[in-house]
């Protein structure tokens, strides 16, 4: 399981690069937002990182749990505290986000591997 998660930060940026070819405009304006609104001011990266892990499991974006689990990290959240992030949105959004804890582990675990 660990080599899939691996292998979809690869084809995700092979994913991105074809953006780049056929919806530059695009991939620009949504760089510059994610750019803006992803740096420190009032909440912190990691406390940024953290809200879009929640968000993602209770949207239930499997591409979105991978990315902003490995954000999380890289901005210093622990494991448990992405874990309990992403709990609080199985408490709010019940069983469908509860079904994408285990790539939330899973993430967890290919990337400390």
């Amino acid at each position: 399981m660990a080599d899939a998660v691996k292998t979809f930060y690869v084809d995700f940026q092979e994913s991105i690069d074809k953006m780049k070819e056929y919806t530059p405009s695009m991939l620009q304006g949504f760089s510059q937002l994610f750019t803006k609104v992803m740096s420190d001011g009032a909440l912190s990266l990691r406390e940024k990182e953290l809200v879009a892990v929640g968000i993602a499991v209770s949207q239930r974006c499997e591409p979105c749990v991978k990315l902003h689990v490995k954000k999380s990290l890289e901005a210093g959240a622990t494991q448990e505290e992405i874990l309990e992030a992403a709990s609080v949105a199985v408490m709010m959004s019940g069983g469908p986000a509860y079904t994408h804890m285990p790539m939330v582990i899973e993430t967890l675990k290919a990337l400390q591997d």
